[in-house]
């Protein structure tokens, strides 16, 4: 009897000690649920403005009104499903994944200034793929983010400046080709991720100091060499004093601060923006999303769509303050900072507050590289909080 009930005592203590196990083993036990429904809700409000913003125009063009809102769909679906892929293997394997996306990256950036990319509007950024058009300058995003937290995480003090130089390399190497296409936009990102992540790992704050005014005496050298063409000088100089050019490039500063104001607190309801869908601002369903949002739903539509993305940032930097390794720590820095940084432009310009330069707003803009590259981000997240113990 003192034997089988030995016995018994001993099974339990294993099956416990399994379980303990298992619980260690299971990432998905450590599923952040308000990451992924924040960005689900984010989603579903993108795609709906996206219809609110594009239906009235694809109607009087002959298309179908749905037509923005299918695609946004279907890339949102791959979206989905790049991000759960993502979140399935431990974020610690992209250490020895990272260099070689790099390189590859760096490749199909060269390719898209060759006949193989497509342009529009001035502008040479994509790879086509039937109806679907991809843009590598979206997941170079991510790819930079990973590969300098792999040489930050490297490190056991400060970054040195051989460190340091070493990420301005590895910035600018795509940046430059960025630069061809042109994408002014990405080059921005990059560089907030770049001083994101060097302030996060410990970067002296003389370093950040002497980066910030090297930054400000090259934007300022940039627009008055020539290396910009002259509507991207306009773009970046017109928020300063749009009233200096009304009829052409401060004409879509004011007419997106119309639209928005004219919202008031509640809006003017979906589908009923005069602004949005009488074509005083061009592309509403992208980089002008927010004038939609601000004119149809008003200070409460805007409200809560900030809110979304104050929750996701801050899930996000948890996620970092929580991982049990710098380069956990760095890889969520980095897409915060990626995220918050485009969330501030987009937003931004609209107001007058930041200069217009094309910067998508995060799941919420018609567009399926950027959704795609935003849900592989909120996919490296999750799978840093769900591997937090491990």
């Amino acid at each position: 009897m003192i034997e089988g009930a030995a016995g018994r005592v001993h099974r339990i203590g294993r099956e416990r000690v399994g379980a303990r196990r298992a619980g260690v083993a299971s990432p998905i036990r450590h599923l952040d649920p308000a990451l992924l429904l924040t960005a689900c809700a984010l989603t579903a409000f993108g795609a709906l403005m996206v219809y609110s913003a594009s239906a009235e125009r694809l109607r009087a063009d002959g298309l179908h009104p749905e037509m923005f809102l299918d695609r946004q769909l279907a890339f949102a679906v791959a979206g989905v499903v790049c991000m759960v892929l993502v979140a399935t293997f431990s974020y610690r394997r992209l250490k020895a994944w990272g260099p070689v996306a790099y390189a590859a990256l760096m490749v199909v950036l060269l390719a898209v200034l060759t006949p193989i990319g497509s342009s529009a509007a001035g502008a040479q950024r994509w790879v086509s793929f039937g109806f679907f058009q991809f843009q590598p300058s979206e997941l170079t995003k991510l790819t930079v983010i990973v590969v300098l937290a792999i040489v930050l995480s490297e490190r056991r003090a400060e970054p040195s400046l051989a460190e340091v130089g070493r990420c301005f390399l590895l910035v600018g190497a795509p940046a430059a080709l960025i630069y061809l296409q042109p994408d002014l936009g990405t080059l921005l990102v990059l560089v907030a991720v770049l001083f994101g992540l060097l302030l996060v790992s410990g970067a002296r704050a003389r370093l950040l100091l002497v980066l910030l005014l090297a930054g400000a005496l090259s934007f300022w050298g940039i627009l008055h060499v020539g290396l910009l063409r002259d509507y991207q000088v306009a773009r970046l100089t017109a928020f300063l004093d749009p009233s200096r050019d009304l009829q052409r490039t401060g004409y879509n500063l004011r007419q997106a601060e119309i639209a928005i104001g004219s919202g008031r607190i509640t809006g003017k309801g979906l589908f009923r923006g005069s602004q949005t869908n009488l074509r005083y601002l061009p592309e509403v369903h992208t980089d002008f999303i927010f004038t939609a949002v601000g004119e149809e739903l008003g200070l409460v539509g805007s409200g809560l769509l900030l809110g979304l993305f104050a929750l996701l940032l801050w899930r996000g930097i948890r996620i970092a303050m929580m991982s049990k390794d710098l380069f956990g720590t760095l890889l969520a820095a980095g897409i915060v900072s990626m995220l918050a940084f485009q969330v501030f432009v987009n937003v931004g310009m609209t107001i007058g507050l930041s200069p217009i330069t094309g910067i998508p707003l995060p799941f919420v803009s018609y567009g399926g590289s950027s959704l795609i590259t935003t849900f592989l981000a909120t996919g490296i997240l999750l799978n840093v909080h769900m591997r937090r113990g491990v």
